[in-house]
């Protein structure tokens, strides 16, 4: 079933609310402060957009269905809770969960997105970093698409990397 069309002027003023909510510029803000001098893949802009045009090309080539909106929401949301991580030992999905589901409640009914929308997109961030076995289709979107964001095998710190080595990008994905 396809999702409702929806223009690309939607698009575009749902993820501009989303980056001037205050919740998410405050969060982006201390981000940006406690990735300052990282050597290793940071969460910002470019990565999440990386993720969410990954993710749209994929939701297009394999005919899923499930939409820019959605997508590029779920891909902007996904990691504004990465400071919280570094700060408090809360893990990142379930930061970024909660700020996103108090930024999704603040849209106005003009862009607001539907309640099942919004649990999708609640789901696809808090399971973006574990795929698990019944994982909903935009949450699987979410996380092979940020995986494939990251180039390792480009990254010069990718030896001093904690992930493991099968996590690691080592190739060009298509």
């Amino acid at each position: 079933m396809m999702p409702p069309a929806t223009s690309t002027s939607m698009t575009s003023e749902r993820l501009s609310f989303i980056r001037r909510h205050p919740l998410y510029s405050a969060a982006y803000r201390r981000l940006l402060e406690l990735e300052e001098a990282r050597v290793f893949c940071c969460h910002q802009t470019g990565h999440l957009l990386d993720v969410a045009r990954i993710a749209y090309i994929l939701d297009l080539e394999e005919g899923l269905a499930i939409g820019r909106d959605l997508i590029y929401a779920a891909a902007f949301l996904h990691d504004i809770g990465k400071g919280r991580q570094y700060e408090e030992g809360i893990p990142h999905e379930t930061a970024s969960a909660d700020l996103a589901e108090q930024i999704l409640a603040d849209m106005p009914a003009k862009l607001a997105f539907t309640s099942e929308e919004q649990q999708q997109i609640l789901t696809a961030i808090r399971g973006h970093r574990r795929l698990r076995r019944d994982a909903e289709p935009l949450e699987a979107l979410l996380y092979k698409s940020d995986k494939m964001s990251r180039a390792c095998f480009a990254c010069p710190a990718e030896s001093q990397c904690n992930w493991s080595n099968d996590k690691k990008n080592m190739e060009i994905q298509l």
